[in-house]
């Protein structure tokens, strides 16, 4: 029996839906963007809107086109409703870059060709080019000499082609600079576009794939725009409603809130609020669909652990500077997901973003993905459920052992490919995986308090585990206890009843293991 058969009130999950026709046909629960539209419109007429995969950028697209060619019924009862001129109506011109593997040489121009054929036989028009830009610009002219109208220039997955060859370099630059060409016509033949909107994951350099398109109008990080794609929690609210039933809330914002791109509030990822509803489990659903082996790939042949990447700070500047030839980190990890701005912070006319983990499925993920690329998934495992029983039985000679093994069990032959300048940021990252991995285990890197910042702390079962870690020659120094009790990190993380433990570790650069593990508990009154 369907849901609305059982509960009048609800409606279908549009899980993996993407045309807007469809979703309203099947009367699926829909989170009306249109005011956005409205407001993209009124403030002008060329746009760029980067955001992570299953994020809604397709549907939003796709509602794009239904208003443009005056599809009325599919809005009836939306904000946009009584606020369209439903008898002019427009030719849209709608390109996707989501199918394909553009990794093979020479695919690019042959999906686009085929895109470009799909157009012509639907509107009855031929260009006569076969080279691409020149191709797209006459069809834009005789759309617009055809229909009347100025053409809506609609553009999804504009950077698969460069996303998918990253791992071919020769073919990414190749693939970059052919879309340079084909999207410096929109510009050039601005005079018969009345709306152009380009998505995508990433936000690559203007002057690498954008320099002839320099009229775009990036609203990636803008607070007006910060819910144009995903669900809020007022929308939880007045939309899903019914699927709420039975569900915990604060388990919700705990697993899947946190996305922000400098709104008022945080957003969801829609795709797992989807198919939490669906299943009733709260598992990594967004994550799962899309393994980041590239991803892991780069960060640890950058030597980038997950303990660095916790509270990074970044510039708007670096956030966007994504080349084929310039992968940096934390754009990187910004742009896909899996890092999201946790804090704004102004030094004088310098603007800087702190960054984080979104949400509880993001950090547990991730750090699990790392280290199975150490250590292996099942020795990760094995580790992981050790580290968890030892927590509880508060076992820090068992934690020492395990500790000792998280180290020796990375292959040697990963430090030899690996020249590891911070060791120290290596270790503790090895450390934070496994933590973080933890969904019952709160991990706090580089905490500030009135005496300096703290490495690493842990809540867990109403106990605060507060690390410092330091790298020495050979044999142990006590330098880490030694900073732990002078600045008296112990005192951010007191509360009555609540255990404070002390726990320093050194390693050793030469043996590439534990040297000293001291442990110092203390409860507060």
């Amino acid at each position: 029996m369907a849901p609305n058969e059982i509960d009048p009130q609800r409606k279908r999950l549009p899980i993996g839906i993407q045309t807007f026709a469809t979703l309203r046909d099947d009367g699926c629960y829909y989170v009306d963007k249109t005011p956005h539209i409205e407001e993209l419109l009124r403030r002008g007429s060329r746009y760029f809107l980067s955001r992570p995969r299953r994020f809604g950028k397709s549907l939003l697209l796709d509602t794009m086109k239904e208003l443009f060619e005056g599809n009325e019924p599919l809005f009836r009862g939306l904000h946009i409703h009584n606020r369209w001129k439903w008898d002019k109506r427009h030719p849209v011109l709608r390109l996707s870059f989501g199918r394909g593997n553009f990794e093979q040489p020479d695919y690019l121009h042959a999906n686009l060709m085929a895109q470009l054929d799909r157009v012509e036989r639907t509107t009855s028009l031929s260009s006569g080019y076969r080279t691409a830009p020149e191709r797209f610009g006459e069809l834009l002219e005789l759309m617009h000499e055809d229909a009347g109208e100025q053409v809506v220039v609609l553009i999804d997955e504009y950077d698969k082609p460069m996303l998918d060859a990253l791992g071919a370099p020769e073919v990414a630059r190749a693939n970059r600079d052919y879309l340079r060409g084909l999207y410096a016509t929109v510009k050039d033949c601005d005079a018969h576009v009345r709306f152009a909107f380009l998505t995508g994951v990433s936000k690559f350099a203007k002057v690498s794939v954008f320099s002839g398109l320099n009229n775009l109008e990036d609203i990636t990080l803008d607070e007006d725009f910060a819910d144009i794609c995903g669900y809020t929690d007022a929308d939880l609210d007045a939309v899903f409603a019914p699927e709420l039933v039975g569900l915990d809330r604060e388990e919700i914002r705990l697993w899947y809130n946190g996305y922000n791109w400098l709104g008022d509030g945080r957003v969801y990822n829609p795709f797992d609020i989807l198919l939490l509803f669906q299943t009733g489990k709260f598992r990594a659903h967004w994550f799962e669909t899309g393994t980041p082996t590239f991803l892991v790939e780069t960060l640890a042949s950058r030597n980038v652990g997950a303990f660095a990447l916790d509270g990074t700070l970044a510039e708007e500047s670096l956030l966007s500077a994504f080349d084929v030839d310039r992968l940096e980190p934390e754009a990187l990890l910004f742009q896909t997901g899996y890092l999201t701005i946790q804090d704004v912070e102004r030094r004088g006319r310098r603007t800087r973003y702190r960054l984080g983990y979104p949400n509880l499925e993001v950090r547990q993920s991730l750090n699990e993905s790392l280290l199975d690329h150490w250590v292996g998934a099942s020795e990760r495992r094995r580790h992981g459920d050790r580290l968890y029983d030892l927590m509880e039985a508060n076992d820090f000679e068992g934690m020492e052992a395990l500790f000792t093994a998280f180290l020796a069990g990375i292959p040697y032959n990963w430090h030899v490919r690996n020249d590891i300048a911070d060791y120290e940021g290596y270790y503790a990252s090895v450390f934070y995986s496994y933590f973080a991995s933890q969904p019952d285990m709160q991990v706090t890197v580089e905490d500030a308090t009135s005496h300096g910042r703290v490495d690493m702390a842990v809540l867990f079962n109403d106990a605060a585990y507060v690390f410092e870690f330091k790298v020495v020659a050979t044999e142990a120094e006590g330098r880490a206890m030694a900073q732990l009790k002078a600045r008296d990190y112990a005192q951010k993380y007191h509360r009555p009843g609540c255990p404070v433990h002390l726990i320093a570790v050194e390693f050793s650069k030469e043996t590439r293991n534990v040297v000293a593990f001291e442990v110092e508990s203390d409860v507060a009154a």
